[in-house]
């Protein structure tokens, strides 16, 4: 099976053509932009077609970052892969952020992935050392995650390590596209829509004070 793996639910903007048979990775492309995800997708979508030396229409499956993250990004690549799933005719999955960090950092221990979320709050899942799901994804107040971390005494890993355990190194919340493709690849398309997984809300909130009465 041939997956098409998009993440833009960080700061990077990345996509790869994975060959599920193979567990290869047949071509990819993508970079940290920090901004305008909208504007680049679609050209680093087209380069790891053409360094897999593929089309769409040799693409099975896509698979897409949902997040946690970027409220934006997030949308970006959910809309993106809902659009090319239903014009190609194929099955489109979705990837929390949270399992691939935990996919990419899994070393046969139970591990609590952290994210920093800012504002004093952080992302956080509990996974098994094989790697399944412990707890589903929540958010927290740091001091609240500080207390789950002490009580679970397993490893911690992502950008909130530092914040949750003294002396843990600081990491990023960058996850490996080819984790992506490979999660979703494995990923049950009925259980796992590609749809924003949002533990917060957006910050713009409608200014109902200020509406304009209808005629």
């Amino acid at each position: 099976m041939i997956v098409l793996a998009i993440d833009t639910a960080g700061t990077g903007c990345y996509a790869a053509l994975y060959d599920s048979g193979q567990d290869t990775v047949l071509g990819a492309a993508g970079a940290d932009i920090g901004r305008g995800h909208a504007e680049r997708l679609m050209g680093f979508i087209d380069a790891a077609l053409e360094a897999a030396g593929m089309t769409l229409r040799d693409v099975h499956r896509i698979a897409v970052a949902i997040g946690p993250g970027s409220f934006t990004g997030i949308r970006v690549g959910v809309a993106a892969a809902r659009g090319l799933a239903l014009a190609l005719g194929v099955p489109a999955v979705g990837v929390s952020t949270l399992s691939a960090l935990a996919a990419d950092r899994q070393a046969g221990s139970p591990l609590l992935v952290a994210m920093d979320a800012r504002r004093d709050e952080i992302y956080w899942q509990r996974f098994a050392a094989d790697g399944t799901e412990a707890s589903p994804p929540a958010i927290a107040s740091v001091a609240q995650a500080r207390g789950i971390a002490a009580e679970e005494g397993c490893a911690v890993a992502g950008s909130a390590a530092a914040l949750l355990r003294e002396g843990a190194p600081p990491e990023s919340d960058g996850v490996s596209i080819a984790t992506v493709a490979r999660l979703g690849a494995r990923l049950d398309p009925e259980s796992h829509l590609p749809k924003p997984l949002y533990l917060r809300g957006p910050d713009a909130r409608p200014q109902a004070g200020f509406a304009i009465r209808r005629a």
